[in-house]
């Protein structure tokens, strides 16, 4: 984790927000969404209070809400499964529409798209505020299992290797005349699926010969340590503390 990576989703900025350190951000994202799935379906209010926490935190870290918006369009799947359930779920039916719905299908719906969306939303924007390469330094510091952040790491890193390789093995089938047209062709493309593994395979074995003849021994040095603030945990940890408050009120409330 010595060097950068870039990702799609982050969006460089010098915002307040930017600026905190990557497990203070993680811890904050994974308590909010915790409080999120906590909250009672029937608190609708609740859900609106925070929609407006994010949209705030959006606005203070300077990130356009488009941008946000077009990155929720990941959840579509779960979408469409929610939109399903007032009609495949049972028990007491309700009319809208001119449309037969189950009423628990259609609290269902709303619970899963709510959740859903707000815990999304909450973690492209953790992605679009903190670099690759820091949100892995953050989950280290949060104590998380070196050997998952080195895997993660590497898998990062190598992805963009393996998508390489895959563009030059295209590239050297169209040079000689392939296009994959129908099933007569998908031996060509499983032995070209075949050829890759063996080639990664090969190429894991060589980084791993190289980092061990260069001291590896399972563990990976701490260029950066990065630390944080009392001031700055307590400004990371606004969010997710409003939202508790918004969660124990809906709770209160009947």
């Amino acid at each position: 984790m010595g060097a950068g990576h870039a990702h799609k989703l982050y969006r460089e900025g010098r915002s307040p927000v930017h600026a905190l350190p990557p497990h203070c951000k993680i811890a904050a994202v994974f308590c909010f969404v915790l409080v999120v799935v906590s909250t009672p379906r029937e608190a609708v209010w609740a859900f609106g209070a925070y929609a407006v926490l994010l949209a705030g935190v959006v606005a203070v870290a300077r990130i356009p809400a488009g941008y946000v918006l077009r990155r929720l369009l990941i959840e579509i799947p779960f979408v469409a499964f929610a939109v399903l359930m007032p009609f495949i779920a049972e028990g007491p039916r309700v009319e809208a529409l001119g449309m037969s719905l189950s009423e628990s299908g259609l609290w269902s719906a709303w619970n899963i798209l709510a959740k859903g969306t707000l815990g999304v939303a909450a973690s492209v924007l953790l992605a679009s505020t903190t670099e690759l390469r820091a949100l892995l330094l953050g989950l280290e510091r949060l104590r998380m299992p070196s050997l998952l952040v080195q895997i993660a790491s590497f898998m990062i890193r190598y992805g963009d290797v393996i998508s390489d390789e895959m563009r030059r093995m295209r590239i050297a089938r169209q040079s000689r005349g392939f296009e994959a047209r129908g099933v007569r062709h998908w031996g060509v493309l499983a032995s070209s699926a075949g050829a890759l593994f063996i080639r990664s395979y090969e190429r894991g074995e060589r980084v791993h010969l190289a980092m061990v003849s260069r001291g590896y021994t399972g563990t990976m040095p701490v260029i950066d340590d990065v630390t944080a603030s009392r001031a700055q945990w307590l400004y990371a940890a606004a969010l997710p503390l409003t939202a508790l408050v918004v969660c124990l009120t809906g709770w209160m409330l009947p």
